[in-house]
C-alpha cells in the first residue's frame, strides 16, 4: 500500500517543494549534493523511474491513487504521497496539476561528455537556448528523430525545469545530456576541440552568405554529426559559426527568413538523423 498522507496544513514544510519554492531554489535543495526537480503526469514520472530517477514525495489528486497514478505508485511503496481533492491541490499550487499528479525526485549526477558522446553519431548541441518551453521541444524532437545525445551551454534553461519536462513529455529522461560546464568543454573554445577529437564533424544551423542547404550530401554522409542550434531570436554567436566545419540553412519559402529553433530543430534532426547513412 502507498503511504498516503492526507493535506491538512497548507503550510506544512513537506509541502514547501510543490507550493513555494522557485526552480532555483529547487536546483540547490540539497546542497552541496544535488537538488530536486518536479515531475508532472503519471507517464513523465514513469519515464523519470524508468531512468533510475530517485522519487522523495508525490502530490496528488485523491482520485488518482486509484486511477492513473496506481501503476506509479505501486513502483514507489514507501514514498510519502500527500493527497487532497482536485480544488484544494489547485489553491495550494496556484495552477492546475497535469493528470492530477506530481512528483519531487532527486536530480541524477549528468554524465561527462565523453560518456554520453560514446557510440553516438548524432549529437545536438543548444547554445543559450533559454526558453524551457523550446527545450522542451527540443529534447522530444532529438529523442523522436534519432539525435543520440544533446549538449547544452550553461546559459541555456534547465532541462529539468518542471516545463521543459512536461513540454518534452519525459523525453528528457530517454536521450543522454549533459552541460558544457567544465574547463575542458566551455564553448565554443575548448568545446568543439572536443567534438573534434571525439571525431564530430560540426554544423552550424545559421543563415550566412556561405551556408550550405540542409540536404547537402555531404552532410548526410559524416560519419559522426553534431548540429549546433542558437539562442531565440539573436542565433548562433559569429564566434561559433566561424569555428563550425557547415553553416548550414534550411530552405525557405514565401519571403520567410527562419524558424523558431524548436522548429528549426525538428527539421534538422529530421533530415540528418542516424537513421540516414
Amino acid at each position: 500500500m502507498p503511504n498516503i498522507i492526507e493535506i491538512t496544513d497548507f503550510s506544512a514544510p513537506e509541502l514547501d517543494i510543490y507550493a513555494r519554492l522557485t526552480e532555483a531554489q529547487l536546483l540547490h535543495y540539497y546542497e552541496p549534493k544535488g537538488g530536486l526537480f518536479i515531475a508532472e503526469s503519471p507517464k513523465v514520472i514513469e519515464r523519470a523511474l524508468d531512468a533510475g530517477c530517485v522519487p522523495v514525495s508525490f502530490l496528488l489528486e485523491r482520485k488518482q491513487i486509484e486511477g492513473q497514478a496506481r501503476s506509479v505508485l505501486s513502483r514507489c511503496k514507501d514514498t510519502p504521497v500527500y493527497t487532497a481533492d482536485f480544488d484544494v491541490l489547485t489553491n495550494l499550487t496556484g495552477f492546475q496539476l497535469t493528470r492530477g499528479v506530481l512528483c519531487a525526485m532527486l536530480r541524477p549526477k549528468l554524465p561527462d561528455v565523453e560518456a554520453i558522446c560514446a557510440g553516438a553519431r548524432r549529437i545536438a548541441v543548444l547554445e543559450n537556448v533559454m526558453n524551457p518551453t523550446n527545450i522542451g521541444a527540443i529534447f522530444r524532437s532529438a529523442a523522436a528523430l534519432n539525435m543520440d545525445a544533446v549538449l547544452l551551454t550553461p546559459a541555456c534553461s534547465d532541462p529539468l525545469y518542471r516545463r521543459a519536462i512536461r513540454v518534452s513529455m519525459g523525453t528528457v529522461f530517454q536521450i543522454p545530456w549533459t552541460f558544457l560546464s567544465h574547463e575542458n568543454t566551455w564553448w565554443p573554445q575548448p568545446g568543439m576541440k572536443l567534438l573534434k577529437r571525439l571525431g564530430f564533424q560540426t554544423a552550424a544551423m545559421a543563415l550566412s552568405d556561405d551556408s550550405i542547404s540542409i540536404e547537402d550530401p555531404r552532410l548526410m554522409s559524416e560519419e559522426k554529426l553534431a548540429i549546433v542550434l542558437g539562442t531565440e531570436g539573436d542565433g548562433l554567436a559569429a564566434a561559433t559559426i566561424a569555428g563550425c566545419d557547415y553553416t548550414v540553412r534550411i530552405p525557405m519559402s514565401h519571403g520567410v527568413d527562419s524558424l523558431n529553433v524548436a522548429a528549426a530543430s525538428a527539421v534538422a534532426f529530421w533530415q540528418l538523423g542516424t537513421r540516414r547513412p
